[in-house]
């Protein structure tokens, strides 16, 4: 790396000199020209928005990455009290209803093509007024 280093003259006002200065050794730079290097790489990455991941603080994307792990797991455990409430409703149901095989298959493939026609927007109205055959 240090055969592709060229000295170079820069002019820049007192005040960003002295940016520079207060904050070098903030951002864990050794040097002024590693300070500066990495805020064109910074300021490049922001331009370009492809390289995001070159200015984008590392701290806002384990923040990011906590709060989805927390929607992640509190989603999980609304979906698992979902499923233990619909697996109480259909045992309640089967226990008092009769119907064979053929009709469950049938219906189940109904439902299927409902669920997938309607992106899963299907109200229990609806449902009712297909039962009554008033579809």
């Amino acid at each position: 790396m240090g055969e592709n280093r060229h000295r170079h003259t820069v002019w820049m006002d007192d005040a960003v000199w002295d940016q520079v200065e207060s904050h070098y050794q903030a951002d864990n730079c050794s040097t002024k020209n590693e300070f500066i290097e990495k805020a064109v790489r910074f300021y490049s990455g922001y331009l370009d928005a492809e390289h995001a991941d070159e200015y984008l603080p590392r701290v806002l994307a384990d923040v990011l990455e906590g709060r989805l792990g927390a929607l992640g797991k509190r989603m999980g455990h609304l979906l698992f009290k979902l499923s233990v409430e619909q697996n109480l409703m259909g045992n309640i149901l089967a226990a008092d209803i009769e119907i064979d095989p053929d009709q469950l298959r049938k219906a189940r493939v109904r439902c299927v093509k409902e669920v997938k026609e309607t992106n899963g927007e299907i109200s229990f109205e609806d449902t009712v007024r297909y039962q009554k055959g008033a579809e």
